[in-house]
Order: structure tokens, then sequence, then C-alpha cells
């Protein structure tokens, strides 16, 4: 249900600098993918290649430029240990989400602006660049997917009678506690794939049900987040609490999002 309250002067503005630059960011790395590149490994043992740090690059400048007032917390500037200032209103960027896909030539990888604001992930853009898909959302607002056939809205869908389709991460695809989750619940197929895409696929009514049992970062999450909500679904704690922003080293606890729920 949208909340207008949620909506405050600017947003409008700010969600488009999001989405452009989620854009542009999206052919800057399929530029990279085209060429070819090489891939590092950073010092927590994930992977990093030159798209990571174009796209963020750009990001941030481009947000800087244009909202200077905003903080911006971003990947690899954190992984260098740059330390940025917030309060109540920052950004969150994942410049390329699913690093691990990208650079295995798989398809299920994103970028992800999201704005926080209070503690909540108000708006969001996300960009899948291997299928040319973008999406932007705001709570208070809905969502909306741009792709080469124009502008739609998008909905996430209530749990089918048939069963629930369930996305996991394909890193964590043998985690004995999925199995251990999903018991007792109806479930129709479960598939598993990398980054911010499974948030993706459940708010536009494609899948029903991610549960993220491992860690997570906070700019992994905002973004998404926020175009779950938009599109009527939700992303809770396992205690049914919403996930909120601003934690100590940026880190989430594990979380359910999760497809409409029907009302009585």
């Amino acid at each position: 249900m949208n909340t207008p309250s949620l909506l405050h002067p600017g947003d409008r503005d700010l969600l488009d600098l999001a989405t452009r630059l989620a854009d542009e960011a999206a052919e800057l790395i399929r530029t990279i993918r085209a060429r070819g590149f090489q891939t590092v490994t950073k010092s927590d043992s994930s992977p990093v290649t030159e798209a990571d740090h174009a796209a963020e690059a750009h990001i941030l400048a481009g947000l800087r430029a244009a909202a200077p007032h905003i903080p911006v917390i971003a990947e690899e500037e954190a992984a260098a240990g740059i330390q940025i200032a917030h309060e109540g209103v920052f950004w969150l960027v994942d410049p390329l989400d699913g690093t691990r896909e990208f650079a295995a030539g798989r398809d299920d990888f994103t970028v992800n602006i999201g704005l926080v604001r209070d503690g909540r992930a108000v708006l969001g853009a996300v960009a899948l660049p291997a299928y040319h898909e973008l999406y932007a959302a705001h709570v208070a607002d809905g969502a909306r997917r741009f792709d080469r056939d124009g502008e739609h809205a998008i909905q996430a869908r209530p749990a089918p009678a048939e069963g629930l389709t369930v996305l996991a991460s394909r890193h964590y695809a043998d985690d004995p506690r999925l199995a251990t989750f999903l018991g007792g619940h109806p479930i129709a197929s479960l598939g598993n794939i990398g980054s911010a895409a499974k948030f993706i696929r459940v708010a536009e009514g494609r899948a029903d049900l991610y549960p993220r049992l491992g860690p997570t970062m906070e700019w992994d999450t905002a973004a998404p987040q926020a175009v779950v909500e938009a599109a009527g679904g939700t992303v809770t704690l396992l205690d049914g609490s919403p996930l909120r922003y601003g934690k100590p080293q940026w880190r989430n606890p594990q979380f359910i999002c999760a497809g409409k729920r029907e009302h009585s």
C-alpha cells in the first residue's frame, strides 16, 4: 500500500538521478564485459573487476555532483577503508552486485543505488545489465520496469495456491538451513541465482520467496528492498520486523523477501 507521507519534496528528482546513473553504469559494465576484463581477489576473499570500479566511480561522481548534501556509502570505497559520515539520509551503492556471476559469464548481476531515510530504504534504482532491464521505485509511489518494450508498472503477487516459486543464493545453494526453513511450505519450484536479481523477480511477480540465510551487506539490499516494497512485497527479518539500515559495519542479519500478503 502506498504511503504518501514517505514521499518527500525532491524525491522524484532523486529517483530520476539514481535511475539515470544505474542505466549509465549498466552500459559501462556491458562495454567492459564485451572487451574482456581481469578479476582480482579482495582482502575479504570476494572478487572485484574493472567493471566494479568503473561503475562505482561513475555513480559516485554523479551522485556527489547532483546531490552533494547527501552522503554516499559505496561497496568498493568501504572495502578500501573509506569512512563516510552519515546521519538520517544517505545513499547506499553497490556498483556491481553479483561479481561472481559477472566474472563467470552468467547474467544475474545488478547495479544497485538506494536512498535510506531514517533507517528505511525509501527509493531505489536497480539495473540488470545483461537483460537490458532497469527498475525504479519509491515506496510511496510504486515500482516500474524499463526494458526494450518500454515502461511497465510492476507488482508482486500473492502466493499461488499451487505452491511457491522460491529463489535462493547460488553461492549458498547447498546450505542445509534452506531445506529446514522451507519445510512445510508448498514449493512449486526452487532456483538458485546470484545478486539482487532475486529481489527483482519477487517484485515483478515471477517469484514468491527469497529467504536469505547467509550474510549480506546493506548496499546489497537497500535499492532492491525499495523496489520490492514499492511493488507490494515485503522484506523482513526472521522475526517479522523490518530490515532497516545504518547498522554497525553495514551488515545485515538473515531476512526474508516475499511477495504480496493477502489481506482478509
